[in-house]
């Protein structure tokens, strides 16, 4: 039986035996009932968050940009590419000036990238790849500082693609002269050593660069323990890694995600559970390359405000790749739209910027599908607890109301942020109703929603225990673990016999929440689909009072008892399946659970 502990950098775990079955028995005699299950968990308390994460933390985006040697028209020699960008008057500004429109923390440069030549825009004193006599990325660090803004290097560990264009773009030869050695940069091992170099030179050179995005990782850097020294030299720098979980990382980033339905709603793909930092990168154009190919492609933007508010909405940085060209300019298209959301996100600004992803361990209201077609999310004010917003990304098809499932939250007033105009509303059965909404945002309407202090109708932490004690500990950085074994059946004993009304499960985000294929990699939905809910008042006899199937999606999820609730101690769910594919033997059977709560009542109100 294991316990799992998740921080902000590490993942620990702890082994223990299980209790013998005598033990079990003595304690249903003294009135503990303690379910015999695969696993069991203990309590761990979670460090605080290193100094150099809080920029990414308190980041809502950033901008991603792929440029390079082979940014159209491609340059086949390094000078060449050098003279075309300083001849067109490239000048760091503008994309500071960019990302400001998009309200973004840090920009991401990805020019050392295996598909772009392995361009250095630093003069380098390692020979081996393209290097740039301008210093290109010293001009980008302090023209962002000066702005507030902070420079994250792009890092490839990836030497494949070095003759893709019909030109060797690595120099083995220049390399393996500097290292006294022959090294083929060719080779994984060839070229981690001399990327792993690059890292070094970098570091001493840029006081002022914020960290790396690692494109995966390279078995050179790991065996001669790079992240721990850039740990040790430079404890400033952050680390992050593409579509890998590395745990001395501080962040993860996963790729451009689709088949979501809605289209935008990336955090259903996204397996890296809070409070892990977690990032999803994507293409702002519709379709082409990550860097731009000559064309000026598509911009749709309802899908990428959505997104933005989508991983806003669940506690996601948005690393959005906008496809530069040679003069480091957008094309038309995503320069609109860059324009555009200079004027869109200010109005609401305070609903993406320090808040927290509401429905998870920060609470909140229950985000995804409401009614009548209606999607959105929530987002839950770090500096005034007391406010929330729903984002509702799309409009019911019918209608003018909006209800959401409240999590126990007494609601004083509804109204639209952009305008201030305020919305009838009533509270009843556990869903908020917020009437006489016509003046729909066709990307967001932002609904801003003012609570009282503390939740009602739900019992307290301490109140209810479980036979798994991370159920109900109240600590989100820990979780139970069915350890793949199916069926499990999880007790919650209220002490003595109360009104139960009905069941809040959080469970841990480990997996999306449908079936997909990233990478060739298969993943699928490890969530609780049939399930059983029993009640007994003296842990001996039992009645069923739900059967269902629970819907696969993010964020808080309620199991209600019943119009009335019942009276009961000990309140038992029995999980027979979870959605996940036998087919995806990772996922399949599989069940993580971060907190049950147990509810009494529901808030009461109206405006």
């Amino acid at each position: 039986m294991t316990r799992t502990s998740r921080t902000g950098t590490t993942r620990t775990t702890r082994t223990s035996r299980r209790a013998p079955l005598w033990a079990a028995v003595l304690s249903l005699l003294a009135g503990l009932l303690l379910a015999v299950t695969p696993a069991a968990q203990a309590h761990d308390t979670a460090p605080a968050d290193p100094a150099r994460q809080s920029m990414l933390r308190n980041a809502t985006a950033g901008l991603f940009l792929h440029w390079g040697m082979f940014t159209a028209p491609k340059h086949y020699t390094c000078e060449s590419w050098e003279k075309a960008v300083t001849d067109s008057g490239w000048t760091p500004d503008y994309w500071v000036d960019e990302a400001k429109k998009l309200k973004a923390s840090y920009i991401v440069l990805a020019t050392f990238h295996s598909r772009l030549g392995y361009a250095r825009p630093w003069p380098s004193a390692i020979p081996g790849s393209c290097s740039t006599r301008r210093d290109i990325l010293g001009e980008l660090v302090d023209a962002a500082e000066a702005q507030g803004l902070k420079t994250i290097l792009y890092m490839t560990d990836d030497p494949q693609w070095h003759a893709e264009q019909g030109i060797e773009t690595l120099d083995s030869a220049a390399y393996s002269a500097h290292k006294g050695k022959d090294v083929d940069l060719t080779t994984r091992d060839g070229f981690g050593e001399f990327s792993y170099e690059n890292f070094f030179e970098v570091m001493r050179n840029y006081p002022k660069l914020a960290g790396f995005w690692i494109d995966n990782d390279n078995a050179y850097w790991e065996q001669h323990q790079l992240y721990e020294q850039i740990r040790e030299l430079r404890p400033d720098m952050t680390l992050s890694n593409n579509n890998e979980d590395t745990p001395i990382m501080d962040m993860v980033s996963h790729e451009q995600k689709t088949g979501m339905v809605p289209p935008y709603d990336q955090p259903a793909a996204i397996w890296t559970p809070l409070p892990r930092l977690t990032e999803s990168c994507y293409k702002v154009p519709d379709t082409g390359s990550w860097w731009y190919d000559g064309q000026d492609r598509p911009v749709s933007t309802g899908l990428n405000v959505g997104r933005y508010v989508a991983n806003a909405g669940t506690s996601i940085r948005s690393l959005m790749d906008l496809t530069a060209m040679v003069d480091g300019r957008f094309p038309p298209k995503q320069q609109a739209f860059t324009d555009f959301m200079k004027d869109y996100l200010p109005p609401i600004w305070e609903s993406l910027h320090g808040v927290d992803g509401g429905g998870y361990l920060y609470g909140g209201m229950q985000p995804g599908a409401w009614n009548d077609g209606a999607y959105g999310y929530v987002t839950v004010s770090r500096t005034r607890p007391t406010t929330q917003y729903l984002h509702v990304t799309t409009k019911p098809t019918t209608g003018d109301q909006v209800r959401v499932r409240d999590n126990g939250y007494r609601v004083k007033r509804v109204t639209d942020l952009r305008t201030g105009k305020r919305y009838p509303f009533d509270q009843r059965d556990g869903t908020l109703t917020v009437r006489s909404v016509t003046d729909w945002d066709p990307y967001d309407t932002v609904l801003k929603v003012e609570t009282l202090p503390h939740r009602e109708g739900v019992y307290p932490t301490g109140s209810v225990k479980a036979s798994e004690p991370a159920l109900t500990d109240g600590d989100f950085t820990t979780y139970w673990d069915n350890k793949g074994t199916l069926p499990a059946s999880l007790t919650l004993d209220l002490g003595r016999v109360k009104r139960a009304a009905y069941l809040g499960i959080n469970q841990r985000e480990w997996s999306p929440t449908y079936n997909r294929e990233t990478f060739g990699r298969p993943e699928d939905s490890a969530r609780i689909k049939d399930y059983t809910v029993s009640v007994s008042e003296d842990g001996t006899t039992w009645r069923q009072v739900r059967a269902g199937v629970l819907e696969s999606a993010r964020g808080i999820r309620f199991i209600d008892l019943g119009t009335d609730g019942v009276r009961t101690r000990y309140v038992r769910l029995d999980v027979a399946t979870t959605w996940s594919s036998p087919t995806v033997p990772r996922f399949y059977q599989q069940l993580q659970i971060d907190e049950i709560q147990v509810g009494h009542g529901h808030p009461k109100s109206h405006g």
